[in-house]
């Protein structure tokens, strides 16, 4: 992602632009989790194909509602948001690029995993959004995404039949 030139002094643009690739980071993890989610939707198989089809529809429909809001966060700290599909596989943390099987119970835990790996992404940006931009309004968006997806993971571990966290 390159930067824009700024007119701000150096510290807060370099500031500005590490928040900017957390950003894209968490994009990019988003796309590639969305698409996973969809391609799940489109192809589970088997006797709960209904509750999972409506699961794996609702998750990738929520994360696509992100994606729009999480690209302008990057405009408007002054860059450009990634775009390419090469550069959305290339930046994600969320394993894109492999064909599992249409099993139902591997498209669950492989989607449990890789909402883990998203919501590590999402609380980095968080965190620094919050410690070091001081850019609230960013952390606000953030802490909203990285809520959603503690739901999703509670829905998959529990249709999974993983044991709770407990207290």
């Amino acid at each position: 992602m390159d930067m824009i030139e700024m007119t701000e002094d150096m510290p807060v643009a370099s500031t500005k632009a590490e928040l900017a690739q957390h950003l894209a980071k968490a994009l990019s993890s988003s796309v590639v989790l969305k698409f996973l989610a969809q391609g799940y939707h489109w192809n589970v198989k088997g006797k709960d194909f209904y509750s999972l089809h409506e699961l794996f529809g609702d998750v990738y429909e929520d994360i696509d509602g992100a994606i729009d809001p999480l690209a302008e966060l990057i405009r408007k700290l002054g860059f450009d948001a990634p775009y390419f599909l090469s550069d959305f596989l290339e930046m994600s943390c969320v394993e894109g690029g492999r064909r599992l099987s249409n099993n139902a119970d591997e498209m669950l835990v492989s989607l449990h995993t890789e909402n883990n790996k998203l919501i590590d992404d999402i609380k980095k940006a968080f965190n620094y959004a919050s410690n070091n931009a001081n850019e609230q309004g960013v952390a606000d968006f953030l802490a909203g995404r990285i809520d959603m997806h503690q739901k999703w993971e509670w829905q998959l571990r529990s249709t999974i039949g993983l044991d709770s966290v407990g207290f």
